[in-house]
């Protein structure tokens, strides 16, 4: 990437120089170039293999605490970013609540983030791995392959400020995911597994063996009485419910604005003694780990839960200028074309007494994933979601399928009295055991 990144590097000096020469106070830009390599499998076969570049730089202009942002990948085209972006400021209007842009800071050094046999990754290899996932579906007898694919990502990350901030970063990624589908007497059942890395660690052979396992597994369901049972959630499935409620209460967004029931909540207990819960930024090798955060802050470990108390929000630095304290380096970004928000870095859930949340259950539910997590109410922490693949617990032991059921509570509620187990797995960027707790199961 070398040669094009210095062009990136080049437009993005150019572009605060403008920005600040039309009449910006303060100016940011964030630059990003990035390689995509992607198989994608329709059952057994490989449907396509696409390789996409993208080269792209945003700007924030600020005037009087206004904030105005352009974007673009024509590199040609800086002065109309720049004047987009800094009229957007002076319609804004002033914003007395704007305390500036981030200055520079000593960075942190974070392990695991690039793999060069990633970044170097050709189309031979993805089909060695998608031959991988397909080899672990054919390993159980009667299940069939129905979509899945492999992808391997090599970016480049530039941010500059008129601050001082002057940083770059390169990263890696590969994402792999199979879907399976297993016939039987009473109908069909499916099932699917996934792995993410920021290094070529992983498995795909058991990737495709355990998506295929889990739609033969789910065949042939039975019906439950409609009650309160002990739910065992898998870590995905927690994370899914945790992403639609508790992460969107923790923003310090939403606190501000009256859109959190955690409101005022600092300092108290939301949750069972045991619970804890941190956001780093710097985990070595984590999903959502860097050196520094979307507006350039050094990433950090922030703990947000201790023995159950909230010790502390999510932060970026407007809303941390708000409550007069520092940002906690929560400023994420989705892309060159999209303005910073509060987000979780890894966020990462455990307990001072893990427990074998399986073994204790007499009667009970597994549920592995759910459908529906978007539709829960973020501000009560209410939902109600579908239970997939979703199996009977009698004496700690898996039995049966479950053919269909809803589940339903209160997070918060759920936070209160909860069970945290042994089997950590990150799920995205939210690294989560498996967790045990007394819910509404509608069947």
């Amino acid at each position: 990437m070398s040669g094009t990144s210095d062009d990136l590097r080049i437009a993005a000096e150019r572009l605060l120089d403008r920005a600040l020469r039309l009449g910006a106070d303060e100016a940011e830009v964030f630059g990003v170039q990035s390689r995509n390599l992607t198989l994608e499998l329709r059952r057994r076969n490989v449907e396509s293999i696409s390789e996409g570049a993208l080269r792209g730089l945003g700007l924030r202009a600020v005037l009087r605490g206004g904030v105005g942002f352009s974007s673009t990948s024509d590199l040609s085209r800086l002065d109309d970013v720049a004047e987009a972006a800094v009229s957007a400021a002076r319609i804004f209007g002033p914003d007395s609540l704007w305390k500036g842009l981030p200055g520079r800071s000593q960075m942190p050094s974070v392990d695991g983030l690039f793999d060069r046999r990633i970044a170097d990754v050709q189309t031979d290899t993805l089909l060695e791995i998608s031959d991988d996932l397909l080899s672990g579906c054919s390993s159980v007898e009667g299940v069939e392959p129905v979509s899945g694919g492999v992808s391997c990502t090599h970016s480049l990350e530039i941010l500059i400020n008129s601050s001082g901030v002057d940083l770059s970063e390169e990263g890696t990624s590969i994402h792999l995911a199979l879907e399976a589908i297993a016939r039987g007497s009473s109908g069909v059942a499916t099932g699917s597994e996934f792995d993410n890395s920021r290094s070529f660690t992983v498995n795909a052979r058991a990737v495709g063996e355990r998506a295929a396992d889990l739609a033969g597994r789910s065949l042939d369901g039975i019906s439950l009485e409609t009650d309160t049972y002990d739910v065992v959630l898998s870590p995905v499935a927690f994370a899914e419910l945790l992403e639609s409620t508790l992460v969107p209460a923790l923003s310090a967004e939403n606190v501000q604005k009256g859109r959190s029931a955690l409101t005022g909540m600092l300092g108290r207990s939301i949750a069972d003694p045991r619970l804890q819960m941190i956001d780093d930024g710097a985990l070595p090798a984590g999903m959502g780990s860097s050196a520094f955060d979307g507006e350039g802050v050094p990433s950090q470990r922030n703990v947000l839960l201790e023995d159950g108390i909230l010790r502390s929000y999510l932060y970026d630095t407007y809303t941390a200028g708000k409550d007069g304290r520092s940002s906690t380096g929560n400023s994420v970004r989705s892309g060159y074309s999209d303005m910073p928000r509060i987000g979780i870095r890894n966020l990462i859930i455990s307990s001072k007494e893990p427990v074998d949340v399986l073994g204790e259950v007499r009667e009970g539910v597994l549920v592995n994933s759910v459908i529906g997590a978007h539709t829960a109410n973020p501000i009560s922490g209410d939902f109600s979601v579908e239970a997939r693949n979703a199996f009977r617990i009698r004496a700690g032991e898996v039995r049966e399928p479950v053919r269909s059921a809803m589940i339903a509570g209160n997070i918060f509620d759920l936070l209160k009295h909860m069970d945290v187990g042994r089997d950590s797995r990150a799920v995205g960027p939210i690294v989560t055991p498996s967790v045990r707790v007394r819910m509404r199961v509608v069947c």
